[in-house]
């Protein structure tokens, strides 16, 4: 696909009780082309009074509203619909997302698709879970009944790297549990979120259901804070986390939060070492290294140290930098001026505290115009640095020296993070060995993969909870036991 022509989208209004909704006031967000660092998208920002109204209404919808009183498989019908809807739209959502992010254009158009999978993976729950037991043995004699009930208005908040699968796994989930939603999207990435409404409009989803409003964090902490609001979902920063559950616990609010990450590649004495540098190098460029579960520690035996190192300073250094609309470019640009100043911060930061530069490190000399990092591997990396610590959100990778495999899941384990990780070896019974010590909440064999289809989530502070298909629609239900029967006398 050509890079797109330079002009401008306006969204003014937000999507509130099943309508278009003029704003309180005039303040709108201007959206940075990632690549060519022009604007392209214009929307509103909402404030205070927005937030309260769509508040208000997602409320209204669950209190009063046919919503929660629908059968699941009613509700999974509209998910359907939705899914159907975004499939159509694949191209939109796709060209939306290269630009805010720089994520590879040829990568997103698979989102439409994904997104369709994980949706009718959602309706799909309406004929297969256990919404209700019946039958259960009571301690008081009669007939005992788990029921799990919708837990009310959900507050949603996702970050700006890649807001539809975020949408899809937060919304989902609620909607077929009978929840309403208020969906406040990054100021960074609004551009998916109106997409969903236009096609939530479409199919006639009852008024209040799905409300969607753009905002900064401060009007977004409204959503935390609440009382009409009975869960937050929230995929972002650790310290956002931090503040979100600190908040939310001042008035028992429930809490789902993926946090970030600074996930370990555990590279074992009989692995291919080559074919592991490929895979690395190569998912750490498709989104720039914007992805919370990125493998960014590589901890490699001693002994093979030095070839992993090379092997991924080969790859990176004939890697394609670009527009990502382009079909030969390999990585795209980072998402605003203030991710490349971080990235940049970080690289500056293992120069000095020792660590080998491999490669990268600095910005592409062809490229003069928007927001590109070279991709870049440090080697001889002290696994308590600060870039062997704290997430970086960019192409860095840090290869880290092991004595031995039990020193290898010591220094896998050495993180506040725990949210992703690999274990490299063509030995299926060593990998699973290994992965059962990784305090993570993922663990894949010789390769990336994050499953949302069986659950995502992580350990220690990367957050609380699963999202993903079976697991994931345990967040937005409430466990109610009823037991019926006449009263046993007591004494």
């Amino acid at each position: 696909m050509a890079e797109p022509a330079e002009t401008v989208r306006v969204h003014d209004r937000f999507y509130i009780d099943g309508r278009w909704v003029e704003p309180s006031s005039d303040a709108m967000i201007e959206v940075i082309d990632s690549a060519t660092e022009e604007p392209f998208l214009r929307v509103a920002a909402a404030q205070p009074p927005d937030m309260d109204r769509a508040i208000a209404a997602a409320r209204r919808a669950f209190d009063e509203g046919p919503w929660p009183r629908l059968s699941h498989r009613e509700r999974a019908d509209y998910l359907r619909k939705l899914a159907t809807g975004i499939k159509a739209r694949t191209e939109d959502f796709a060209g939306v997302w290269a630009r805010e992010t720089g994520v590879l254009y040829n990568f997103a158009v698979r989102i439409g698709a994904m997104a369709e999978h994980s949706l009718n993976g959602y309706a799909d729950l309406a004929e297969t879970f256990a919404f209700e037991e019946p039958g259960l043995t009571s301690m008081w004699g009669g007939s005992g009944m788990l029921i799990r009930e919708p837990v009310g208005v959900v507050g949603a908040i996702y970050p700006w790297n890649g807001a539809l699968e975020y949408i899809v796994h937060k919304a989902g989930p609620a909607l077929l549990a009978g929840c309403t939603v208020v969906l406040k999207s990054p100021s960074q990435a609004p551009g998916e979120a109106y997409l969903v409404a236009e096609i939530a409009d479409e199919i006639g989803l009852p008024p209040g259901v799905l409300n969607i409003v753009t905002a900064d964090r401060t009007v977004g902490e409204q959503l935390v804070t609440d009382p009409r609001v009975d869960k937050i979902t929230f995929t972002g920063s650790t310290a956002a986390g931090r503040r979100i559950a600190a908040l939310g616990g001042q008035r028992v609010a429930r809490v789902t939060l993926e946090l970030g990450g600074k996930s370990a590649a555990v590279i074992l004495d009989d692995a291919d070492v080559a074919g592991a540098a490929r895979s690395l190098a190569g998912i750490e460029c498709f989104q720039s290294g914007q992805v919370c579960a990125s493998l960014t520690r590589i901890i490699v035996p001693r002994s093979r140290h030095d070839e992993m190192v090379e092997a991924i300073a080969a790859v990176f250094r004939e890697v394609r930098v670009g527009s990502p609309f382009d079909p030969q470019t390999q990585m795209g640009p980072l998402a605003s001026a203030a991710q490349r100043e971080r990235v940049e911060g970080y690289v500056a930061k293992g120069v000095a505290s020792g660590a080998t530069l491999a490669a990268g490190g600095g910005r592409p000399k062809e490229l003069d115009r928007g927001w590109f990092v070279e991709p870049t591997v440090f080697g001889n990396v002290d696994n308590s640095s600060v870039i062997a610590q704290e997430e970086i959100f960019g192409p860095v990778l840090s290869v880290i020296p092991a004595q031995d495999e039990k020193d290898a899941v010591r220094l896998a384990n050495d993180s506040i993070y725990g949210l992703n990780a690999a274990v490299f070896t063509p030995d299926t019974d060593r990998a699973l060995a290994v992965a059962r010590q990784l305090r993570s909440g993922t663990v894949g064999q010789n390769g990336f993969k994050p499953d949302f289809g069986i659950a995502f989530g992580g350990f220690k502070q990367s957050g609380i909870g699963r999202e993903g298909v079976r697991e994931g629609i345990r967040a937005y239900l409430e466990a109610k036991t009823v037991i019926l029967g006449d009263a046993v006398a007591i004494g």
